[in-house]
């Protein structure tokens, strides 16, 4: 059996990090960790390619090559999914589908053969049989949540690795919180089940025999979900392994505020090598925090948290919502004065949208506020529903937020805010060394930044106080004027 594994395109995001990428000669930040892994469920005398469309294009030969076409998405990828189907279609090629976008919005696809939504630990066996006995279904779907000691490592042969920024581990799936405009709770369950030490020490074994050094994304929804394990057994083995392999990895990954109570845990993380982390912030505002089911965030310091976790010697990246029923006319200030304060240089500030079988969308289905589906990216200013506040002085609100955050003054002030109170990690000291990219990136920097962009006197400003005053901070310096350049191109045509 031939299958191909095909990976959607990403239009241009505040997260596909385009602009940025040409920096250092990537095509992607991340591989298609998903595919990797189903790849790994299927049997292994069967023939598998890989075409991730975010790094290579997808021919015909390439479909005509396969007995079945295996896609997988989220919704943000909605567009270039119905064009890979389309292709399907015309060159008669069998497709199963699966994946979060599947998953939660199926009945909106044409042309797929058939469906394996839920975890494919659990839909993907019954298919694999049923196609042995030649009497496949249209659907498929599991009806619990898998165990994760059952999930191969995924196959990393099939990708080129040079393409991406980074490569990625799962550790854990599930979140034991319930924000009523998430959907993680409804596709991966409120318990958070993990991994196993062996599990987790294998897969990093796996990327480093492929011959990757640099950084690794532990792409869990809340990485800190379940604590206990990660103190006690994750994090003491992960930092065995790092010395003994000479720290080749550095680490980020997304997790709760709540982060900022546990000072162990936190030392742990930096000392196995975690750098950077996203928390979901959403607002500084209680009664809308209140509104979302935010609890984690209620009733504390947000912006102290957020210091704290930065002296642990984290980069803390953040997302933001405005569009809250109780939202006041000041939020977008608020938000401004937050985000600088903070000192968070990746501050995702995202519209309000209302995502298929969340909380927020059944409320709002019920209050007949829904309008359309989302696209899925949460900063097109777009809304899927029909806010409270005034949708011009929302829309307008919000420009504002943008426009301000990530003009040059405001956004390399915000690096430098950063930058004063970095401590580095001093294993990760150890590790760096000078290599050929970091010149020629560097160099790329002053072209575009330094000579010809907008923001060359903040640029040449920001670089000078860094050799000047933190040297040390310097290759950080570049790199986060790289990102600014990059959220700048993406709103631009907003603003």
């Amino acid at each position: 059996m031939k299958i191909l594994l095909v990976f959607p395109e990403f239009p241009e995001t505040f997260w596909s990090f385009k602009h940025a990428l040409k920096f250092v000669f990537k095509k992607s930040t991340n591989p298609p960790l998903g595919l990797l892994t189903v790849a790994g469920l299927l049997p292994t005398t069967w023939e598998k390619r890989l075409v991730d469309q975010n790094v290579s294009k997808l021919l015909d030969r390439d479909l005509l090559w396969a007995d079945y076409v295996f896609l997988s998405g989220i919704s943000i990828q909605k567009k270039s999914v119905q064009e890979t189907l389309a292709r399907c279609r015309a060159l008669g090629v069998k497709v199963v589908a699966g994946g979060p976008l599947f998953t939660s919005s199926h009945e909106g696809f044409a042309g797929v053969d058939h469906f394996v939504l839920g975890e494919a630990e659990l839909a993907l066996p019954p298919f694999l049989r049923d196609l042995e006995k030649g009497r496949l279904q249209p659907i498929y779907r599991a009806e619990d949540w898998a165990d994760l000691q059952t999930t191969p490592i995924p196959q990393w042969h099939l990708i080129n690795q040079r393409k991406y920024a980074s490569m990625s581990i799962q550790y854990s799936r599930g979140c034991p919180y319930n924000c009523d405009f998430c959907d993680i709770t409804l596709l991966y369950g409120k318990h958070c089940r993990t991994k196993t030490v062996d599990q987790v020490i294998r897969e990093m074994d796996a990327i480093y025999q492929s011959g990757w050094r640099g950084p690794v994304f532990f792409v869990d929804d809340n990485f800190i979900g379940n604590r206990k394990k990660l103190k006690q057994e994750i994090l003491p083995a992960v930092i065995a392994w790092m010395a003994n392999k000479r720290h080749p990895f550095s680490f980020f990954t997304q997790t709760s505020i709540d982060l900022a109570d546990d000072d162990e845990l936190m030392r742990r993380m930096s000392q196995a090598g975690f750098d950077t982390v996203f928390v979901g912030i959403e607002t500084p505002n209680e009664m809308s925090l209140s509104e979302c089911t935010k609890s984690q965030n209620k009733n504390r310091d947000l912006i102290a948290c957020v210091k704290k976790i930065q002296k642990f010697g984290f980069q803390v990246q953040a997302g933001f919502i405005v569009g809250f029923d109780s939202d006041p006319a000041t939020i977008f200030e608020t938000q401004i004065n937050f985000i600088q304060k903070s000192g968070i240089i990746t501050a995702m500030v995202g519209l309000l949208n209302a995502m298929q079988g969340t909380q927020l969308y059944q409320r709002l289905k019920d209050e007949n506020r829904l309008l359309k589906d989302v696209t899925g990216d949460n900063t097109d200013f777009t809304l899927n529903f029909i806010p409270k506040m005034d949708r011009a002085d929302l829309l307008e609100g919000y420009r504002k937020i943008i426009a301000k955050i990530y003009s040059p003054k405001y956004f390399y002030a915000r690096v430098k805010t950063y930058l004063k109170t970095y401590r580095k990690n001093t294993q990760r000291d150890r590790r760096f060394r000078f290599r050929p990219l970091l010149l020629v990136t560097f160099m790329r920097s002053v072209i575009r930044l330094g000579l010809i962009g907008k923001e060359r006197y903040q640029y040449w400003k920001l670089l000078s106080w860094s050799l000047l005053r933190r040297p040390r901070t310097f290759p950080l310096a570049v790199t986060f004027s790289i990102y600014g350049f990059h959220y700048r191109k993406v709103f631009e045509k907003y603003i």
